[in-house]
């Protein structure tokens, strides 16, 4: 009897911690935390104190984990009509409201607190700043209308700059440079996203297409548009001495073939061009920051 006792109260354990991984979306705070790696390791000029480096990232991936987790609390109630969402954590009632939220307050605080601690007040202020925007302002006005997008890119580009703030203490024009590649990055990233995604969205009231909300040639140019700045974008670390010829050789690689999905979408308009720029941003921005680290070496 204290056998399946003991067990069936290890499966709910079990259980309730995939809920709070749902909760975070690993996947993402894990690239949240990875950015801000990245940022740090760019700003040290390679030389690591690893522990600075752990914590920063723990307390990062933490912070983006109770913003991701506020969002689905206010979002819930849409989430439900979205079959991309209707499965999660709160829409399906595998977590209470009151349990999600003092989770969210939990780990925030555990966040907040470590970056505090082991770096510095304005990567903190940082922090809190892109958890402010991304829960209460990104959130809300995604059914507002398009500057939802602008106001979203700007937590979402925050975390290399975070790991720039925490190694140097300030905000320099290599900071920026960083912060902007991963900003302008975003646009194409959502706008292929809510293409693809575009009749879940208009279930929930959610407007993120570019102005006139439409999935036709002036998005697909817009999109366009912002992934060509990616090209010039690409290549300031090298011009400022961030880094060298060699990642700017496939920083631009990568940049033209990127660009060269976005044709596609405005030949034919399609799902499945959509698509292809959808997983040509995922794909980009990893492979762009581990050329830029791998200069370094």
């Amino acid at each position: 009897m204290v056998g399946n006792t003991y067990g069936f109260s290890r499966i709910l354990i079990v259980d309730k911690l995939k809920v709070y991984l749902e909760l975070v979306k690993m996947r993402l705070s894990f690239l949240v935390a990875f950015s801000c790696g990245f940022g740090y390791v760019l700003g040290s000029g390679g030389q690591l104190i690893w522990t600075h480096l752990c914590w920063l990232s723990l307390g990062a991936f933490l912070v983006s984990g109770a913003s991701i987790t506020i969002n689905q609390i206010i979002e819930r109630d849409f989430d439900k009509l979205m079959s991309r969402t209707k499965g999660r954590p709160l829409p399906t009632a595998r977590i209470s409201v009151r349990e999600a939220m003092l989770f969210a307050i939990t780990i925030a605080a555990i966040g907040i607190s470590i970056l505090m601690f082991y770096t510095n007040m304005l990567t903190t202020l940082l922090s809190i700043l892109s958890m402010v925007l991304y829960s209460f302002v990104y959130t809300p006005l995604k059914r507002v209308g398009p500057i939802a997008v602008f106001v979203g890119a700007i937590p979402g580009a925050l975390p290399p700059l975070l790991g720039w703030t925490a190694v140097t203490g300030m905000i320099t024009y290599e900071a920026l440079i960083i912060f902007g590649i991963q900003f302008i990055w975003q646009f194409p990233h959502f706008w292929a996203i809510a293409w693809v995604g575009d009749d879940d969205y208009r279930k929930a009231g959610f407007k993120l297409l570019p102005f006139g909300g439409r999935k036709d040639l002036n998005t697909a140019i817009q999109i366009m548009v912002y992934t060509l700045f990616l090209i010039p974008l690409g290549l300031l670390p090298l011009k400022f001495g961030i880094t060298g010829v060699d990642s700017a050789i496939v920083v631009t690689i990568c940049g033209v073939l990127f660009l060269s999905q976005t044709f596609s979408l405005m030949k034919d308009g399609t799902r499945r061009s959509a698509l292809r720029i959808m997983f040509g941003s995922i794909i980009y921005l990893p492979i762009v920051q581990i050329a830029y680290l791998l200069d370094m070496v």
